[in-house]
Order: C-alpha cells, then structure tokens, then sequence
C-alpha cells in the first residue's frame, strides 16, 4: 500500500466528494434537460464574471474542439514548465491565484440563488480563499477549496465534449501521464517545484507521519521536556494530482448529458445520473486499486488506472441500464 490505510480513505473520500460536487455543478450548466419525461433543451444558466458557457450546435463541432483541448494543455503545460525553469513564481501563483477564483466562482455560482449582487458576493467569498489559498498555504484551507476548484472547471469543458472525444482524451491524457511520470520525470519535477518553491501544489496534499515516528515523538517529549528539540522531522505527503480529479468529473458529465435518456421506467430526476454514477464508482475503484497495491516511495501515473476504472464504468451502464 502506498499509504497508511487512513491516509488512503482520506484521499478516496475527498476524491469521491469532489466528483459528487462536480456532478451537480456541470448538471448546473448543462442545457439538456428532462421535463416530464420528454428530453428538452433549455436555456443554459450563465457563468458567473461574465463568462459564457460554450454552446456546440452541430455534432461535428465536438471533433473540432477536441484539438483545441489538446493544443490547450500543451500550452499550459509548457508554459508552466518554461516559467519555472526561469523562477518566475510570482507569475505563477498569480496564474494559480486568477484561476482558482474563477473555478470557485463558477461552483459557488451553481449552489447560490440568484439575485442582483450576486457577482458580488461570490468575489467577497472566493478572493479570500484563493489568497490564504496561494498566498498563506493553509492545509486545510487548501484541500476544501479543491473540492470545488475541478468541478469548476470541469462545468467549462463538458458542454463541449462528447462521447468519444471524451474517450480519445481520456486515451491521450493517460499515455502523456505515463510518458511524464515514467519515461521523462516531469510529472514529479513540477510536484516538487510546485511544493517547494511555489509552496502550493495542484492537487489533493495531506502531510502524515508514519505510526513509528509518532511513538518516536511522544518518548523525545517525555525525554527532552521544557528543552527545544532542534532536529528535523521528516512528514509524509499523500498527493493527488488536480488532472486525476477532473478528468473523472468531466467523463461523468458527459455521460450525465449523453445518456439522458431514463431506463426501466424510471423518474425524471434519474435520467442520465444512473450511467454517469458507473463512471464515478468506475474511477474511484481505479484509483483504490493504484493506492492499495502500489509501492511505498515510488511514482506512479494514476490516469491509466482511473481510465481503465471509467472505460469499465462505461461498458457495464450499457450492459446494465
């Protein structure tokens, strides 16, 4: 196992919770819709700052949009990797700093009724936290905000995304984490400059201490009370990768949206949710297995073995439903 058990439930869990979040914040934003049993378009509710969600008119639009996903992570990822080499921080947790904002936004927007100051209000919320966020790096500030930073995101790249180009990027993203984490080390190197010098990192992030340093600890302050102890302590880090978050989030909504059509008779509500919760149970089994069987102190790319867990998600709803 690569972590104690409880630090393993722990990221399962928020992993879980998050999906859940993100279902309903991209069902939010979803224009398709089941009232009284009949399939319907409607109107799509806005995005919060101004931004406009994408609307995709015609089916072969889907495919066009897949190369501009694909150009856009390359650009993001090479700008990341060129503004660390040249230890722009500043830039960087600024660029970290405008995007959570926007992610938390859009989530925030998705639970809040409407009303005039709106916009508002969700900047008076979501400012401070993206500041103690980046700025201040609070544990426990940092992990709840990520629970709504992906589905924030994810409410953006769903409307525009399909069946299959969600599989073909689902494919290409799990060979470029493989490539990163096992051939080239890159995915390790931005986890380390994101940690230790930028002090914030893109992801899930629980430090822990094993059980054998903890009884170390109790008997150095039976030993040395009233004395400072000026030895360092080495502490663990659980992480999960935001790409391993959102990725699951963003399948699931597409599912919610593809598959609305309602089996065995079943009410309004279920419509589409049956399958999209295979994708969820599918990915969170996929990344429990990584965690379980995988090898303390070592690196792996977690996306194959979510991918695998929501290809399987997928094949079972129609086999099933």
């Amino acid at each position: 196992m690569k972590h104690i058990p409880k630090i393993t439930i722990i990221l399962l869990v928020m992993f879980l919770v998050t999906q859940f979040i993100g279902l309903y914040v991209v069902d939010n934003y979803s224009s398709v819709k089941i009232v009284e049993g009949n399939i319907v378009n409607v109107s799509v509710p806005s995005l919060p700052f101004g931004l406009e969600t994408p609307e995709v008119e015609k089916d072969n639009e889907f495919y066009i949009f897949l190369p501009s996903i694909i150009l856009a992570f390359i650009i993001a990822i090479l700008l990341v990797f060129l503004l660390s080499k040249i230890k722009a921080e500043f830039i960087l947790k600024l660029w970290f700093f405008v995007v959570v904002m926007i992610a938390l936004g859009i989530s925030l927007y998705a639970f809040l009724p409407r009303f005039k100051y709106m916009t508002i209000l969700i900047l008076a919320i979501v400012f401070p936290l993206a500041f103690i966020k980046i700025y201040k790096r609070n544990f426990l500030v940092h992990n709840i905000t990520e629970l709504f930073v992906y589905p924030g995101i994810a409410a953006i790249f769903v409307p525009i995304l399909n069946m299959w180009t969600i599989i073909a990027l689902l494919i290409i993203i799990s060979i470029y984490d493989v490539w990163a984490v096992w051939h080239s080390g890159i995915m390790q190197k931005m986890a380390k400059y994101q940690i230790n010098k930028l002090k914030i990192f893109s992801g899930f992030f629980v430090p822990y201490i094993s059980k054998k340093l903890r009884m170390k600890l109790k008997k150095m302050r039976k030993s040395q009370k009233g004395k400072k102890s000026k030895k360092k302590i080495k502490v663990n880090i659980a992480i999960l990768g935001g790409g391993d978050v959102i990725f699951p989030i963003i399948t699931a909504g597409v599912i919610l949206k593809t598959r609305i059509s309602l089996p065995f008779g079943l009410p309004d509500f279920v419509g589409g949710l049956m399958p999209a919760l295979f994708v969820i149970i599918g990915a969170t089994l996929g990344l429990g297995y990584l965690f379980f069987f995988a090898a303390k102190k070592k690196f792996y790319p977690a996306m194959p073995f979510i991918t695998a867990g929501i290809f399987a998600g997928i094949i079972l709803s129609y086999l099933i439903l």
